[in-house]
């Protein structure tokens, strides 16, 4: 495996905003889930960092978790990896005998070994079946959505996921050319948003197939209501004193995180209490003033940092039972 090819984004940032929840001192060793592995980099830095924690890694890609495998070896039984969507977080905990961890790292989106590996059509740069399924094991891939789907929802999940001003003449495009031939390859789709868009709409914004594929993507793998439910939970997963730390890597995503975060930082009391009762107090104290971003020197040396937004929160009250 090419360890060249995958540097992790905000990794120093990453380690500093969970490194006060997992230095020990004394106790039993703090627990922090790597919610997507990827190929490790995080995972092994946090393996590295802190030498008496314990790593949960969750990933639904097979095959990252066997090279990942294989990069984490060394680190023996500190480090258990598991086969699951991030959203099952709470039953992973429960397996493992985990009532409560110290760190939960999130980095959203697709994974350098997505994007890297042709075959499986993440990229829109390249041409390839057009598959984007994260599990390869489980549900339908981005071709089976193309020719299936009526055309009311692709326009929805292309507006939605995408935020693609161009929707309506794309599926409308995709549409006429669905029933000629049903569509198989990245390349074929590129072609048709390209020819699709007026003028005006390819001068900005990079790749005019961008927005498409991101909307596809998230579609297949089900990433925003995955997100939902991810989120809350793991908040609910840390201890007291314990930290998250998320990375997204569009407005969608962020957004998502910086309502759950904020509704964990804000009291929930009815106004005009003089006093506010126990059970009304924040859960949560936010660790970044709004949205971090990665350095200038981090993007020109990782060009996939670019659209990195880093939020950070630490648990500091128990919910109410």
């Amino acid at each position: 495996m090419s360890q060249t090819r995958h540097v992790p984004v905000m990794l120093q940032r990453c380690l500093d905003l969970l490194a006060p929840a997992l230095e020990t001192t004394g106790g039993p060793p703090p627990v922090v889930v790597d919610c997507t592995l990827g190929l490790g980099g995080h995972s092994e830095a946090l393996l590295s960092a802190f030498p008496d924690v314990r790593l949960v890694a969750l990933d639904r890609d097979k095959e990252a978790l066997r090279l990942s495998g294989e990069r984490l070896a060394p680190y023996g039984d500190r480090a258990t990896l598991v086969h699951a969507v991030y959203d099952e977080l709470p039953e992973v905990l429960d397996r493992l005998r985990i009532p409560a961890v110290q760190g939960v790292l999130f980095d959203l989106g697709v994974s350098s070994m997505q994007l890297d590996e042709a075959d499986r059509g993440f990229a829109y740069a390249q041409d390839a079946p057009l598959d984007m399924r994260m599990d390869q094991t489980a549900g339908i891939g981005a071709a089976e959505v193309l020719n299936t789907y009526p055309p009311g929802e692709l326009v929805r999940i292309l507006r939605a996921y995408g935020e693609e001003k161009q929707a309506k003449r794309i599926v409308s495009a995709v549409v006429r050319e669905r029933e000629k031939e049903p569509f198989s390859n990245s390349a074929r789709l590129v072609e048709l948003i390209r020819d699709s868009l007026p003028q005006a709409a390819k001068r900005t914004g990079g790749n005019p197939a961008k927005r498409t594929f991101q909307a596809l993507r998230i579609e297949v793998n089900g990433e925003l209501t995955v997100l939902e439910r991810a989120i809350p939970a793991a908040v609910r997963s840390l201890a007291v004193g314990g930290r998250i730390a998320v990375l997204s890597y569009h407005s969608l995503e962020d957004r998502l995180v910086k309502q759950v975060l904020a509704a964990g930082a804000a009291n929930t009391a009815p106004p005009g209490l003089p006093l506010v009762p126990e059970r009304y107090q924040p859960r949560l104290k936010l660790l970044t003033r709004g949205a971090e971003l990665p350095t200038e020197e981090e993007v020109a040396e990782n060009r996939r940092a670019a659209p990195a937004r880093l939020r950070g929160a630490q648990r500091i009250r128990e919910d109410e039972r």
